[in-house]
């Protein structure tokens, strides 16, 4: 039936010799890889036909009551389809180099690939695999990179005598990890001036392709990743890899942010989940929200932007803001049959960000109280928040054994607000609000623990070598001390009980959202 349909469309290998490229402020497109050799082992079927340059069928195969086979065909739109014949130079020709300038002239530019676990987003972002070996000559960050060197040297932009340098880092359950110092934790702050700043993070000058490139293996040595049906290697991280051009007194100048987003599995890849999973399960969904939100609200000008929602969008601030900003979105599918639900949830995800762009409806201006909760309010303010419907089946189901579907049904406007999920989501803001204050308040009680121990050796020192010491002072010594340290732990422990607290209320929040046990209908 497949193969009758794309007769019937006429559908031809595609050729972009010829395609213009278009100037996009949001540019929005969708690349579908080839069947990989274990589906073409188990002979699965490509639901995936690109019938233009522009549009995309995904083929549902169903069933009626009476067992009759049907195709369910889902059509889209978007500014550029890639089938599986072409390479990652023409996806970076349409998708990444036409806001490549935008740095040059003091903006920012940002690129982000999207796309369930195995659909070719790595691959896409860093280049060809063979085996376990990524050729990253042949990726997007390659490309840019190469470009970036080519235009430092052209007439246009040689006076200003810009200097490159490059970041590389990891979004994992919420906190951020420098990819190239060990993975170290850094900490995201703000300042006075709304300047979102990642403190610490490594900030590596280069000066060719090749130390780019050294750099991007270095860090993609270490990025964290986890094991799934659909990938042995299924990246669990958002990854950040960010190109910056300096002055010479090191102003920032203009910033490129190619980001590949972490991959969603299907709720069957897992059958159970512990607190770290369920959490990543959450902060994997909330960023994609918050993400297209911000998309949302840069397209339609809004004054308020909501990227305190996540971390993502928190270190991508100023991508959202201000009119030299430029971004482009590749949504990566795998054609096949068992893969069917979450390449739709994927297609569905691209097509509300590109539908939210100039000239479309907008919603009602909303309250920036709290960006959790605008981002909440929006989904329901929408109408039809109908890819979260689908990010938290693909997500949250299989993090937290299922979410059952009064919830989804809520989630996607279709009866009313889902304060369950909401407060979810409250819930491990709070969390990891309690751990980062533990955290913090327990190195602050080693590093004055250290300073006390030489404190009390040199009280030691004088009682063993001073025969005529000053009891009273040693005791009065010993007591200040004693007591500091005693305040410090009483603090540390107060924020352990809140720590412990917010453990045990994520827990029984978590158990409202999942699905009684038995086999799913």
């Amino acid at each position: 039936m497949i193969e009758d349909c794309r007769e019937e469309l006429g559908v031809k290998a595609m050729n972009f010799q010829n395609e213009l490229v278009r100037d996009h402020r949001i540019c929005v497109c969708v690349r579908k890889r080839p069947l990989n050799k274990k589906e073409n082992k188990a002979k699965t079927v490509d639901v995936v036909t690109l019938p233009s340059k522009d549009h995309i069928l995904v083929h549902e195969p169903k069933l009626k009551v009476d067992l009759t086979k049907f195709l369910e065909n889902h059509k889209f739109h978007f500014d550029y389809t890639f089938d599986e014949n072409v390479s990652n130079d023409v996806v970076y020709k349409y998708t990444a180099q036409p806001i490549l300038r935008t740095i040059f002239d003091q903006g920012v530019a940002t690129c982000f690939a999207y796309g369930q676990t195995g659909s070719g987003k790595t691959h896409t972002m860093g280049g060809d695999f063979t085996g376990k070996q990524q050729n990253f000559n042949l990726g997007i960050y390659a490309m840019v990179a190469k470009d970036v060197f080519e235009l430092l040297r052209a007439q246009q932009y040689a006076q200003l005598e810009l200097k490159v340098s490059c970041s590389f880092f990891e979004i994992y359950g919420g906190k951020v990890f420098d990819l190239l110092a060990k993975r170290a934790k850094r900490r995201v702050l703000e300042d006075g001036n709304n300047v979102v700043n990642v403190v610490d993070l490594k900030e590596t000058p280069v000066l060719s392709v090749a130390s780019v490139l050294n750099v991007i293996k270095d860090g993609s040595a270490v990025r964290t990743s986890g094991q799934t049906s659909a990938n042995a290697h299924s990246s669990r991280s958002h990854a950040v890899f960010q190109i910056m051009l300096r002055t010479q007194r090191g102003k920032l100048h203009g910033k490129f942010s190619l980001i590949d987003l972490a991959g969603n599995e299907r709720g069957a890849d897992t059958n159970s989940a512990n607190r770290a999973t369920r959490i990543e399960g959450a902060e994997i969904n909330k960023s994609l929200l918050a993400l297209k939100e911000c998309i949302r609200a840069m397209s339609n000008n809004q004054n308020h932007i909501p990227f305190r929602a996540s971390k993502l969008t928190q270190v991508l601030r100023d991508s959202f803001i201000g009119d030299k900003a430029r971004t482009c979105m590749i949504a990566t599918l795998a054609p096949g049959q068992n893969s069917v639900e979450c390449t739709l949830n994927t297609l569905r995800y691209a097509d509300r960000v590109k539908e939210l762009g100039p000239g479309a409806k907008q919603a009602a201006p909303l309250e920036p109280n709290n960006d959790l909760a605008y981002l909440h309010q929006s989904l329901r303010s929408q109408g039809t928040a109908h890819h979260y419907l689908h990010i938290n089946r693909q997500i949250t189901n299989r993090q937290m054994e299922g979410v059952t579907d009064a919830h989804f049904g809520m989630l996607a406007g279709e009866e009313e607000e889902d304060p369950e999920m909401y407060n979810f989501h409250q819930a491990v803001d709070m969390l990891q609000e309690a751990e980062g204050d533990l955290v913090d308040e327990h190195q602050q009680c080693i590093e004055e623990n250290k300073e006390y121990l030489k404190q009390e050796e040199a009280i030691l020192e004088r009682v063993e070598g001073d025969v005529d010491y000053d009891i009273e002072d040693y005791a009065r010594a010993l007591d200040v001390i004693l007591q500091r340290k005693i305040d410090r732990l009483k603090t540390m422990q107060d924020k352990l009980l809140k720590f412990r607290s917010q453990l045990n209320k994520e827990e029984e929040i978590s158990k409202t959202l999942r699905r009684p046990a038995g086999p799913r209908k």
